[in-house]
């Protein structure tokens, strides 16, 4: 069976692309497709060779990719996968779009729908210029969200990250989804039942991510918080912090995973389409402090794993944060639910069981 993995630009490094970088590991004979490669700023492939598309020969594309958006689309559309039996493709926009052979079957890993076409003020808002160019914008967008609708049929099945994201793929593109929740490398994660006196938040430091409010209810509550991560909203979440509170910007991974195994919870208070922060945690046998809401649905279970705040709000957080330190945590027990239903091996045990049978569905593969 010929296999083709595509995924939607390889020009930076985030959860989607450590998914890919799974798959392509798991599949090692498959040939690669992307629109826009930066190998210097993406996961590692190795020697294997990566077939990009024609916006590859813009100079500046690969760097400026957000810009690109209109042309994704064509772009897929264009690339020739007639010779395979199989397409996996990895997307949260445009890969999906690639057209196959009519005896060919393409499952989609399908991170989100098109968040910048179906969410666009939450997603831009981010970007101070965005109101200058709405009008524009709208218009553009209003054609692309009828274009990615059409495309979106394309997949003959789809796998969600989430139930969240399983949902909006239903709503969304009128396609039903099987949920599958993505792994991490538990053996990268190291696990410790000796906790030291600090709470860790991890996370990018933009404002969807909601660490104004981990400061505000730290700074109340006087407790140690680290804080890992750089963004836009540094400058400011420092000049509301108190002494208890460190910025400790971005940290390599080795130092990340001591913090991970040795805090006593990890504060999680974005509504996250999966999230693996969390799972990293559990992972490092540390319990997690989280907004209930969105991936955390999936993949937390309250008072063994960790414990859900209500609301989006410094006191909700609080009241969460002084539930935790009433828990006698079995920390062993929430490093083995981790690798139980977390681990690459129980990933790719139910994804192999799904390619079977849909590839088995399908009379060519009889």
């Amino acid at each position: 069976m010929k296999i083709a993995l595509v995924h939607d630009y390889l020009t930076q490094r985030g959860g989607a692309e450590r998914v890919f970088e799974l798959l392509c590991k798991q599949y090692p004979e498959a040939d690669i497709f992307t629109s826009l490669y930066d190998r210097q700023q993406t996961i590692d492939l190795g020697d294997r060779i990566v077939n990009t598309t024609f916006l590859q020969s813009i100079p500046g594309a690969a760097k400026y990719f957000r810009l690109m958006a209109p042309f994704y689309f064509p772009a897929f559309r264009a690339l020739d996968l007639q010779d395979y039996d199989l397409i996996i493709s990895s997307s949260t926009s445009f890969a999906k779009a690639v057209r196959k052979n009519s005896k060919a079957r393409h499952i989609c890993f399908c991170h989100n729908v098109t968040r910048f076409l179906w969410d666009t003020e939450t997603y831009l808002r981010e970007y101070g210029d965005y109101r200058y160019f709405a009008p524009l914008i709208k218009q553009v967008f209003d054609v692309m969200r009828k274009v990615d609708r059409t495309y979106a049929q394309e997949p003959d099945l789809y796998i969600a990250n989430s139930s969240i994201v399983a949902r909006r793929i239903q709503e969304t593109y009128g396609k039903k989804a099987i949920v599958i929740n993505y792994p991490i490398d538990t053996k990268k994660f190291i696990y410790s039942d000796i906790k030291d006196e600090y709470y860790l938040a991890s996370a990018r430091m933009i404002s969807y991510k909601r660490l104004d409010i981990v400061v505000e209810a730290f700074n109340w509550l006087g407790w140690r918080l680290l804080i890992s991560g750089d963004g836009p909203e540094q400058g400011r979440l420092k000049s509301k912090a108190l002494d208890n509170i460190e910025f400790l910007g971005h940290v390599p991974d080795a130092r990340r995973t001591q913090l991970f195994s040795k805090a006593k919870s990890v504060i999680v208070a974005a509504l996250e389409d999966y999230g693996l922060v969390p799972v990293e945690a559990n992972a490092s046998g540390t319990p997690v402090i989280a907004y209930g809401a969105g991936g955390v649905l999936d993949t937390q279970v309250p008072g063994k794993t960790g414990v859900f705040f209500k609301r989006q709000t410094p006191e909700s957080l609080q009241t969460a944060l002084l539930e935790a330190r009433e828990i006698n945590w079995d920390y062993a027990d929430i490093r083995n639910h981790a690798v139980t239903h977390f681990s690459e091996e129980a990933f790719f045990n139910q994804v192999e069981q799904v390619i079977d049978q849909t590839c088995s569905l399908h009379p060519s593969f009889i």
